[in-house]
C-alpha cells in the first residue's frame, strides 16, 4: 500500500494545544468497524458501550520528565531527550546509566562531548552515534536516576503542541504507575478514577499491561510503500494476571477492548492464532497495517492520529481504511479536537 493512501487534511486550529478542564468531558466518536456507522457522545458515556463480561486493558506506563536542558562543558546550550534505556536502572549511588537520546544541536554533539545538566547535578558523556543519528549518552549523578530526573527534567510534549502545559499530571493517565515512557499513551488520558469505577460496576474486568512509549511513535513513515517501513521497538510487560483475565474473558465470550494502540500492539504481539495470550516481557516492533488479521482485540479506544502515520494505519487495519477516513472527515466537520490532548474514538 502507498503512504498517501492514509493522508487527510486537518485544519491547524483543530490540533488541541491544551487539555480540557475535565478529562471525561472530551468528545467520543463511536465507529462500528463492520458497518461504518458512526455516532457522537462524550467520554463519560463510555460505560454505555461496554457490556458485562468485557475486559478493558490499560497501559499503566508513566511518562518520564525525559527532556533535559543543559550545556556543553566547552560552552553552548544543549537539549537531550531520553528515548531508550541502554542499561539496567538497578545502580544507585554515583551511578552511570546509558540511554539512547535525541540531541540538539545534533551535528555539534560528537562522541567524547561532555554535557552538564541541572547546575552539575547530572553530567553526561556522549559515547556513540546510532545509525539514525541519535546519540548514546552515559549519565553520571549522585542518588537514584529517576529521582534526579524528576528534579531537573521537563515533560517531553509532542512537537505539534506549542502551548505550555500548566499541570504536568494532565499528560499522565490517572492509573499510570511504572515510569519509562517518552510520550503518553494518550487514549487513556480521558479516564478518571470515578469513570473506571462506573465501568467496573457494569461487570467489566479491568487489567493492565505496561508498554513504554518511545518518541518513535511520532516518527513519520518516509517510505512510499508502507511495507518497507521499519517500526521502532518498545519495551513491554504482560503479566500472568493480565494474561489470565484476558484469556478468561475470551473463553467466556466477552470482548477485549484495548485502550490505545500501545495496548493493541502488546496484546497482538503476545497472542497465538486463537487469540490466547501468554505472559511475556520484552520488546515489540510489530507493524500493523491493512491486511493484518487481528487475533486478540475486539474493540479499540484511541485518539485521532496524524496523517500517514503508523497509528492511523493500525486503526485502518482494524476498522477499514475507508471507514476510518470517512469517520475522520466527519470528526473534522464536527470540529473535534485532534491528537494528544484531543478527543477520542471507540471502534467496536
Amino acid at each position: 500500500m502507498n503512504r498517501r493512501d492514509f493522508h487527510y487534511d486537518l485544519p491547524e486550529e483543530l490540533i488541541a494545544q491544551t487539555p480540557i478542564n475535565r478529562r471525561e468531558q472530551s468528545r467520543l466518536l463511536y465507529l462500528n468497524r463492520h458497518t461504518g456507522e458512526t455516532s457522537h457522545r462524550r467520554f463519560f458515556m463510555l460505560p454505555e458501550l461496554l457490556r458485562s463480561g468485557d475486559c478493558l486493558v490499560l497501559n499503566d506506563s508513566r511518562v518520564l520528565p525525559a527532556r533535559l536542558l543543559g550545556r556543553k562543558e566547552s560552552g553552548g546550550a544543549v537539549e537531550a531527550l531520553l528515548l531508550r534505556e541502554m542499561q539496567s536502572p538497578a545502580a544507585t549511588k554515583s551511578a552511570a546509566m546509558s540511554w539512547e537520546c535525541m540531541v540538539r544541536p545534533g551535528k555539534k554533539i560528537r562522541p567524547g562531548t561532555k554535557l552538564i545538566f541541572g547546575d552539575g547535578e547530572m553530567t553526561a558523556l556522549v559515547t556513540g552515534v546510532t545509525e539514525g543519528g541519535n546519540r548514546h549518552v552515559q549519565f553520571s549523578y549522585d542518588g537514584e536516576f529517576r529521582e534526579v530526573l524528576e528534579r531537573i527534567g521537563k515533560m517531553p510534549l509532542p512537537p505539534y503542541i506549542h502551548e505550555k502545559l500548566e499541570d504536568s499530571e494532565r499528560y499522565q493517565t490517572v492509573y499510570s504507575k511504572i515510569s519509562g515512557s517518552s510520550a503518553a499513551p494518550t487514549a487513556g488520558l480521558h479516564f478518571t478514577n470515578e469513570l473506571l469505577g462506573d465501568i467496573r460496576a457494569r461487570g467489566v474486568e479491568i487489567c493492565n499491561i505496561t508498554l513504554h512509549v518511545g518518541l518513535g511513535t511520532f516518527r513519520p513513515v518516509k517510505a512510499d510503500v508502507i511495507e518497507e517501513h521499519r517500526m521502532h521497538a518498545e519495551y513491554f510487560i504482560l503479566s500472568d494476571e493480565t494474561a489470565e483475565k484476558v484469556n478468561r474473558t475470551k473463553a467466556g465470550g466477552g470482548r477485549i477492548i484495548a485502550v490505545g494502540t500501545t495496548v493493541c500492539r502488546t496484546l497482538e504481539s503476545c497472542s497465538d492464532e486463537n487469540g490466547t495470550v501468554a505472559a511475556y516481557s520484552g520488546s515489540t516492533d510489530i507493524f500493523i497495517y491493512p491486511g493484518y488479521v487481528f487475533k486478540c482485540i475486539d474493540g479499540l479506544i484511541t485518539n485521532f492520529h496524524l496523517p500517514e502515520s503508523t497509528l492511523i494505519m493500525l486503526v485502518s487495519a482494524f476498522a477499514g481504511r475507508e471507514n476510518v477516513l470517512r469517520a475522520y472527515g466527519e470528526a473534522i466537520g464536527e470540529r473535534y479536537r485532534f491528537y494528544s490532548f484531543g478527543d477520542a474514538m471507540i471502534i467496536i
